[in-house]
């Protein structure tokens, strides 16, 4: 079956990526209140366990439990689901009464899984306070919202009409009424599992659409909410959907021009940019059957790369700099007919993000949050970048038969606080720029910005980010931060590029 496009932010985990028979009647609900934050607690005993990466290796001992829910927050007698909670207990013999939680982006990714991946980055919040988990209804191991995938999303070219099958076959697989699977009810679970716990307040830490709950979160409950790290950032107001095509040229261009601009890459790839565009026409024109081996089972298989393909896979690439660093090299060899290292690419993104997005709470929250907010579309400008206008009018076209779902009133308000915050950013971000940040540190009255110099989406495991993101959660001291980073940040660079399957040369 053809699997819808990824339309929103994902990959929440960049550096990993080396990389729906018919609706269900009614529209959801306005302005929700905090149902059953008050009404019993539903939250197991925490026991020890081991949290197991879904794709992977890592392992990282913790304390897990369920947490029982109503699956329509206005049905508290009505069906149950089971949040998936995991709590790395800190090291100090009193810790803090206020946890760090990490809220995952997608929308559709699992924190439990940001979590395994980035631990390092959150190792010293662990000497004063524990750091809690809990995958976010519908996606990872909290009732997940999956719809069946395979290669032929990077196979074939989907057409609407293809989009629109695709997400009425979705919407028959799911075991769960979308409508309850978006971030009005999800910030409602998260102050509920704060009272089952008996937390004081929160701290939180938010990514890419992360950034968007953690946001809604201190909007609903201000006295709870001690600090906010923002990364990525995802202004409210925002709507998903032609912003990330003219977002993801611009950091394209960026990348041919410090290419061009550096000596090594210039020498290897004169004519990148043309490159791009002879490939993409002959891909258009005439896609090749490219063989290859699975890289989970090694059995011979085939892709028929065709240029959805390669905007996919230059898309991903560039959220991270290790990967961005492949794209010149990546796009020369198959400008010159080696299809090797593109149709690599991507199968291995692919790969990851079967494993780890979950589609149908992904589609729950853009046909809610965003496709009713994109209005009139400008298709010829859209079709000026390499993306084009599909991703976006696929976005509407399964937005039409995906049921709405549950939407507070202020939910794209510019938010307004003067609680302690930290906005991070990468300065070539492909999909949340730093202006999104600027934009929404205008309400914020207690604020910083950091800028991350080279680097993409998601930047609080580079350099002394780590350090100074877990000095913010000690102190809740906005000046102090930014006094004790003293241009650590812009100490950050850009990988250089690869110029040959060996890697990157001197210059």
């Amino acid at each position: 079956m053809h699997k819808p496009t990824l339309n929103g932010l994902a990959p929440g985990n960049a550096l990993r990526v080396a990389l729906m028979t018919c609706a269900l009647a009614g529209a959801g609900a306005n302005a929700v209140t905090s149902t059953y934050a008050a009404s019993g607690s539903g939250l197991s005993e925490f026991k020890r366990c081991q949290l197991k990466s879904l794709d992977g290796p890592t392992r990282r001992s913790a304390e897990c439990a369920t947490f029982s829910v109503a699956e329509n927050p206005q049905e508290q007698q009505g069906r149950k689901i089971d949040l998936y909670v995991a709590r790395i207990k800190s090291l100090s013999p009193a810790p803090a009464p206020d946890p760090v939680v990490l809220i995952a982006g997608g929308p559709g990714g699992s924190s439990v899984e940001m979590y395994l991946n980035y631990s390092r980055a959150f190792a010293s919040v662990l000497d004063e306070r524990d750091i809690l988990l809990v995958d976010q209804r519908g996606t990872g191991r909290s009732h997940p919202l999956s719809c069946s995938s395979d290669l032929s999303s990077l196979e074939d070219e989907a057409s609407i009409d293809e989009s629109r099958q695709a997400a009425q076959e979705c919407l028959v697989e799911l075991d769960g009424d979308p409508r309850f699977y978006t971030t009005s009810v999800a910030v409602q679970d998260l102050e509920a599992l704060r009272i089952a716990t008996g937390y004081a307040q929160l701290n939180l830490y938010g990514v890419s659409y992360g950034t968007r709950v953690a946001q809604h979160y201190l909007r609903r409950y201000p006295e709870r909410t001690r600090t906010l790290v923002l990364d990525g950032v995802v202004p409210p107001t925002l709507a998903l959907g032609p912003g990330i095509a003219h977002n993801a040229q611009t950091t394209l261009d960026s990348i041919f021009e410090r290419c061009a601009s550096s000596k090594s890459c210039a020498t290897a790839f004169p004519t990148l940019a043309a490159d791009f565009s002879a490939l993409g026409e002959r891909l258009r024109t005439k896609p090749p059957i490219v063989p290859y081996a699975h890289p989970t089972t090694g059995e011979p298989d085939e892709l028929k790369l065709q240029y959805g393909t390669l905007a996919v896979v230059t898309r991903l690439l560039s959220y991270a700099p290790e990967t961005a660093s492949l794209i010149p090299y990546t796009l020369q060899q198959a400008a010159n007919g080696n299809y090797a290292s593109l149709t690599s690419q991507a199968v291995n993104i692919l790969q990851s993000l079967s494993s780890t997005l979950s589609y149908g709470m992904h589609n729950a929250v853009m046909c809610t949050e965003d496709a009713p907010f994109i209005g009139a579309i400008d298709t010829a400008a859209l079709n000026q970048t390499y993306l084009g206008a599909n991703q976006t009018e696929a976005i509407v076209a399964i937005c039409e038969l995906w049921p709405k779902g549950v939407i507070d009133d202020d939910i794209k308000s510019p938010l307004v606080s003067d609680a302690p915050v930290l906005l991070l950013s990468g300065e070539f971000d492909p999909i949340t720029p730093p202006r999104y940040a600027e934009e929404v540190r205008a309400g914020l009255s207690n604020s910083h910005h950091f800028v991350a110099p080279g680097q993409g989406h998601g930047v609080v495991a580079r350099g002394c980010i780590p350090g100074l993101v877990s000095a913010f959660f000690a102190d809740a001291d906005v000046a102090a931060v930014v006094e004790a980073e003293k241009g650590c940040i812009d100490r950050q660079r850009a990988m250089p590029f690869f110029v040959n399957s060996m890697g990157p040369v001197a210059q």
